[in-house]
């Protein structure tokens, strides 16, 4: 279910969404106040209320997001699995938030450069701990032998592959749901463009 059709969203995660959507469409130093507030149904004073400032709002939306992220990531790296399989787990909740909240992964990845002090020490550290969950993934995947690097560079790569399905996810996938997408980019990973390894028949 969609925060759209959540019968039981609150003002805060309303006001978030709204935000969200306008903070995708017009970028976050283009919006004004005023235009959150008549997109959420609320008059200035009721908005200062819930959000305290613009900046305060980015912060929240884009914490809450990477702490939702998070802890999915953190449940599937805590499985006990092997590391392709959980890479392909990884890779498929990653894409399908970026399927079903576009527009929370477009802010969080282009406007949140604008947060400062304090809150951009917090969002740094979560994004840090998302990116280890990766890094730990892929040095499991190295022990196993079935990853060839776990170094700065290749997570980065990796995670900069599936995030940039945000882009074109969609209109570039024809029929491919985003768990299929998911599952082609981490066959590259695993296998780059080799055939992978079929089982050998008795």
């Amino acid at each position: 279910m969609s925060r759209e059709q959540d019968a039981g969203e609150s003002t805060h995660d309303r006001i978030l969404r709204v935000a969200a959507e306008v903070f995708a469409r017009k970028g976050y130093h283009e919006t004004v106040v005023a235009e959150l507030g008549e997109a959420a149904g609320l008059k200035r004073g009721a908005l200062y209320y819930h959000i305290g400032s613009k900046e305060d709002l980015l912060f929240d939306l884009a914490k809450r997001h990477l702490e939702e992220a998070l802890e999915r990531a953190r449940r599937v790296v805590d499985a006990d699995l092997p590391a392709v399989d959980k890479l392909r787990a990884l890779a498929r909740e990653h894409v399908r938030t970026i399927a079903t909240r576009r527009d929370e992964v477009t802010v969080v990845m282009r406007e949140t450069h604008s947060l400062t002090g304090s809150r951009a020490d917090r969002l740094t550290l979560l994004r840090d701990e998302y990116q280890g969950l990766f890094a730990r993934v892929l040095q499991e995947g190295v022990e196993q032998g079935v990853c060839h690097a776990a170094d700065h560079v290749t997570v980065l790569g990796v995670l900069g592959m599936f995030s940039g399905t945000h882009v074109w996810l969609g209109a570039e996938t024809g029929s491919l749901t985003p768990d299929q997408v998911a599952d082609r980019l981490t066959d590259i990973v695993v296998y780059g463009e080799r055939r992978a390894r079929q089982p050998q028949r008795a």
